[in-house]
């Protein structure tokens, strides 16, 4: 809201406290109206509780609220916001807030004396949210005008191509709390005025728009504003990337720019983890008996083979592992492989291989593989670390030794899983690789542990149904 993500997140933290003081003043004050509020309702006299009685949703209604409003926008873009936005998202949350709430009052039992206090108790709640935002608004707006010093002092250097750049490419959500002392080039001007104007103006914060200019002004700039303790930006124009985040880290004790396509190292991907391999090991409990079918299916219907079967696939950044799955199809399939594809074809563009009818694939397996049931095996690869529940599935050595584009093999960037995008939304509906590749490429860059549940939970019709399944 200030200027920088850290300012932000401790200006938005610190009006999320202020609003969950709020809700709980709202809700006290629709206990102690209560009495009043009651006979117009024809409820007749209160009794000592109220309150007392819903204490405990409190502990919902207070914390949550300004969380949710933080998911909606609510902290957002203060100064430009209009009332009806205002209460647009505060109509939303209280939709999500109310929700939660309406179950716990019909699952407890709830009085309707306490129904009142919680009807009143969110009307109220939104009364004082409008008014602290409108306060908060206008505050804003009378200290930019006066500058009475919330705008942050800052010069803005680099060549004057790249200063406008970065200036057209900023959000007024940013913009609107600065003060541009300055536009210095660092290509024509001399770094005796840069340092006058950082000591005449009282400059907080220099940025560096960095496109074009030489790393040696850089350099200089930096130096300079060091020397006087004023914190320096460099926007990092220099590096152009499609999908890479970058982001600052620490190596050897010397600061190095981090460029990562994939998650980076959080919680939330160790709970992945954890999640793959406990959720393989109760997969395996549930389904032994499936697996034992197979087996024995697979031990009368094709005999003279293992029941189980092991191929070289690509794993993360395309280091090779043994994949497990139940054999289904005949002892010489591999040596066939180029037979069939001669005589049949291919149903999937690019260098993979998909045949719906495949003539390698004996009866018995037509059923494991309608149902998924040739894929289970792959949870020992899970509890193995060299797969997981929910990533792109992973593609024999051989197919990725033909990938044409280098932008292909980012699909290797995470760990393969068993199922993803493709697998969830039927199979049998993508035909082209290119397409099969975007969808994998835009699981890697919208990754969360909600999508993972998500995917899990649409594969299991998806197999249920034997959606796709070839």
């Amino acid at each position: 809201m200030l200027g920088s993500r850290q300012r932000e997140l401790f200006s938005i933290q610190a009006l999320q406290i202020c609003d969950a003081f709020l809700v709980f003043v709202a809700f006290w004050l629709a206990d102690k109206l209560r009495p009043i509020l009651r006979p117009l309702f024809g409820m007749g006299e209160a009794n000592e509780l109220g309150l007392n009685e819903i204490s405990w949703l409190l502990y919902i209604a207070v914390p949550f609220t300004p969380l949710v409003l933080e998911k909606f926008g609510f902290y957002q873009n203060i100064l430009r916001k209009t009332v009806p936005e205002l209460l647009s998202q505060m109509l939303r949350c209280f939709v999500v807030i109310g929700v939660a709430v309406a179950v716990m009052v019909v699952f407890f039992k709830m009085p309707p004396s306490s129904r009142l206090v919680l009807a009143v108790g969110f009307g109220l709640t939104a009364v004082l949210l409008l008014i602290r935002s409108l306060i908060v608004r206008q505050k804003l707006k009378n200290s930019a005008r006066e500058g009475s010093g919330l705008k942050e002092r800052v010069i803005i250097t680099g060549t004057s191509l790249d200063i406008e750049k970065l200036l057209k490419a900023m959000p007024h959500t940013v913009t609107d709390y600065w003060e541009v002392v300055d536009k210095f080039n660092l290509d024509s001007q001399d770094f005796e005025e840069l340092e006058g104007l950082l000591v005449d103006n009282s400059v907080q914060r220099v940025i560096i728009a960095s496109g074009d200019t030489a790393f040696r002004q850089i350099s200089r700039a930096v130096e300079l504003c060091e020397k006087q303790g004023i914190e320096v930006w460099v926007s990092a124009g220099f590096i152009r990337t499609q999908v890479s985040r970058p982001m600052f880290d620490n190596l050897g004790g010397k600061p190095m720019l981090v460029l990562r396509t994939t998650p980076e190292l959080s919680w939330a991907l160790l709970f992945k983890s954890a999640m793959d391999r406990v959720g393989a090991c109760i997969f395996i409990l549930l389904t032994s008996p499936i697996w034992l079918f197979a087996m024995i299916g697979i031990r009368l219907a094709s005999p003279g083979a293992s029941v189980f079967f092991r191929q070289e696939r690509a794993g993360k950044y395309g280091k090779s592992f043994k994949m497990w799955k139940f054999r289904t199809m005949v002892v010489d399939a591999e040596a066939k492989l180029a037979q069939v594809k001669e005589d049949m074809g291919n149903e999937m563009s690019g260098p993979v291989f998909k045949l719906e009818n495949d003539p390698r694939v004996f009866p018995f397996a037509r059923l494991l593989r309608k149902w998924s049931i040739d894929e289970f095996p792959q949870m020992l690869n899970v509890i193995s670390g060299d797969m997981s529940l929910v990533g792109p599935r992973p593609l024999p050595v051989y197919e990725v030794a033909e990938f044409e584009k280098s932008e292909h093999r980012r699909r290797l960037s995470v760990k393969p899983g068993i199922t993803c995008t493709w697998q969830a939304g039927g199979r049998n509906m993508i035909t082209e690789w290119e397409d099969w590749v975007k969808m994998d490429l835009e699981y890697i860059d919208n990754w969360s542990l909600w999508i993972d549940m998500k995917l899990l939970i649409m594969t299991i019709p998806a197999v249920l149904f034997g959606r796709g399944a070839k």
